[in-house]
C-alpha cells in the first residue's frame, strides 16, 4: 500500500500489485522460489566441501558466509509462502534442504513447519557467527558478524523475541551511523560507500544488469536516472499520498518525494536551462529518495549499489524491541535521539504503552525504509490490512484487503508440485480470487 505505480505494461512490478501473481504459475512465484534455493544449493555445497572440523581461518569464514547464506535464503522464503511466525508456528511453510540431505530424499520433502524453519535460521545464523569469530570482510556485500547479528535481530522481531532483537540490533549497528540530515537533504542512497550501510549489493558499470541500459532496478525505482523506466516512459514509483499526507512538514523526508513540482532536495537545480522538475515531468509523489549514479543527475549509467541493510532499520528494530520487552521510556529516548538529530528536529513520541509505541514505529519504518523491500512484509508481520481506497493508487487497484487474507501469499510453484513428491496440490497454498476494486 505504500508503493504505487501505474498500471501500465511498462510498470514491472503491476502484476504484484494487483495480486495476479499468487498463482502457481507465475514468473514471480519461480523467481523467488528458484532464487532461494539456488543460493540454499550454493550453500549446502561449501558445507559439504569445506571440512566442518577445520581450524583454517579462511575456511572457517566461507563457512560461515555459507551458514549466513542459508538463514537468508529461508527467512526470505517463509515470509513469501506461509504467514508471520507468531500464531502459525505449526502451519506448512516451506520444504528444509541441508547439506547432510540424502539426494533421494529431495524429491520426496514435504513443507517443513514455519517453526522448524525458524528454528533452522536460528541454527545457522547461530553457527555463522562462530565461524565468522576474528573475520574481517573486503566488502560490504559480504557477510561479517555484524550483518549476521543484523540478520537474527529481523528474525527475532519476527518471532516476537523483543528484548534478543533489541540486543541484536545493538551489536550490529557498531561502528555504523544513520545518514545524517545533511546527507538525506538531497537524494542518496546510491552508494555502498555511506556510513549507514551495514551490508549492500555492490554494482559496477562492468555488472550485465549496467550493461543492459534499463534491465537494473534503479531503471525502476529512480527518478533521477537519464535512461529507465520511470524518466524515459513515465513508469513512476509514487508514494501513497494518504501516507505522505501524515508525515509532518516539518520532517525533511517529506521532501522525498515531489508536490507542486518541489523538493528542497532539488529546488533551485537546472538541467541545461530547465528547472529540473519540468526537465523529468515529475508528478505528484514521484519518489527522489534514491539517487543517480555518481550523484550526477541525469545520468545514464545505473551503477548505483543497492541497500540490504543499513543502520536505522537497526535503530528502529532495537526501539520496537525494547518497548515491546516493556522498556518504552529507553525506546522513546532513542527513537526520539535518531529522528530529532538526523529527520525531524520537532519529533516527539506520544506513545504511552507498547502498543501504541509498536504503531509509532511501524509510520517511520513505512516512511524511512520506504522503497527498499520492507513495507509488505511489516504488514504480514504485524497482521495488518492493506488499506488503498481514497489514494492515487490506479483504479483498478483502489481496494482494501483484510489482514492475513490469503492472497498475500505466493503459492508453491507447479515446477516444484511435479518433482517433489512431499507436495501434491493439497498441500499448497490455497487458490484465491484477486481483490475486487
Amino acid at each position: 500500500e505504500d508503493v504505487v505505480g501505474y498500471d501500465i505494461g511498462y510498470n514491472w512490478f503491476r502484476g504484484s500489485m494487483k495480486y495476479t501473481d499468487r498463482v502457481h504459475t507465475s514468473n514471480e512465484t519461480y523467481l523467488i522460489w528458484s532464487t532461494f534455493y539456488n543460493l540454499i544449493k550454493t550453500a549446502n555445497d561449501i558445507l559439504n566441501v569445506v571440512d566442518p572440523e577445520t581450524t583454517d581461518a579462511s575456511l572457517k569464514a566461507y563457512r560461515g558466509q555459507a551458514y549466513a547464506t542459508r538463514a537468508y535464503a529461508y527467512l526470505n522464503l517463509v515470509q513469501a509462502f506461509q504467514f508471520t511466525y507468531a500464531g502459525h508456528e505449526s502451519s506448512p511453510a516451506v520444504p528444509i534442504v541441508t547439506e547432510t540431505m540424502e539426494i533421494t530424499n529431495l524429491s520426496n520433502n514435504p513443507r517443513a513447519t514455519v517453526k522448524e524453519v525458524y528454528d533452522l535460521i536460528i541454527r545457522d545464523l547461530n553457527t555463522a557467527l562462530e565461524n565468522l569469530e576474528g573475520y574481517t570482510r573486503t566488502a560490504k556485500n559480504m557477510y561479517d558478524q555484524q550483518v549476521v547479528y543484523g540478520l537474527r535481530a529481523r528474525t527475532n522481531l519476527l518471532m516476537q523475541n523483543w528484548q534478543a532483537a533489541a540486543d541484536d540490533a545493538e551489536r550490529a549497528i557498531q561502528g555504523y551511523r544513520p545518514y545524517t540530515l545533511a546527507e538525506v537533504s538531497k537524494p542518496t542512497l546510491n552508494s555502498a560507500a555511506a556510513a549507514s550501510w551495514i551490508w549492500g549489493v555492490l554494482i559496477t558499470e562492468e555488472n550485465g544488469v549496467v550493461k543492459s541500459g534499463i534491465i537494473n532496478w534503479p531503471s525502476h525505482l529512480s527518478s533521477l536516472t537519464g535512461n529507465g523506466y520511470t524518466t524515459l516512459v513515465s513508469a513512476w514509483k509514487l508514494i501513497n499520498d494518504k501516507l505522505w499526507a501524515k508525515i509532518p512538514a516539518t520532517d525533511i523526508r517529506k521532501h522525498w518525494w515531489v508536490k507542486d513540482k518541489k523538493s528542497k532536495l532539488v529546488d533551485g537545480l537546472l538541467v541545461g536551462e530547465k528547472p529540473i522538475a519540468d526537465y523529468f515531468g515529475w508528478p505528484d509523489y514521484a519518489n527522489l529518495k534514491f539517487g543517480p549514479y555518481q550523484d550526477i543527475i541525469d545520468n545514464t549509467t545505473n551503477a548505483q549499489d543497492w541497500c540490504l541493510m543499513r543502520a536505522e532499520e537497526m535503530i528502529l528494530i532495537r526501539a520496537e524491541g525494547l518497548a515491546m520487552a516493556g522498556n518504552v521510556a529507553a525506546a522513546k529516548t532513542l527513537l526520539e535521539d535518531f529522528i530529532q538529530n538526523n529527520r525531524d528536529a520537532e519529533y516527539k513520541s506520544t506513545a504511552t504503552t507498547p502498543q501504541a509505541f509498536q504503531e509509532e514505529v511501524w509510520f517511520q519504518r513505512r516512511i524511512e525504509l520506504w522503497g527498499e523491500g520492507f513495507s509488505f512484509l511489516d504488514v504480514l508481520r504485524l497482521k495488518k490490512p492493506v488499506e488503498r481506497t481514497g489514494s492515487n493508487f490506479p483504479p483498478a487497484c483502489q481496494y482494501n484487503v483484510s489482514a492475513e487474507n490469503p492472497i498475500f501469499l505466493y503459492r508453491i510453484p507447479e515446477a516444484e508440485i511435479n518433482v517433489n513428491d512431499g507436495i501434491d496440490e493439497t498441500d499448497n497454498n490455497p487458490s484465491t480470487p484477486i481483490p475486487v476494486p
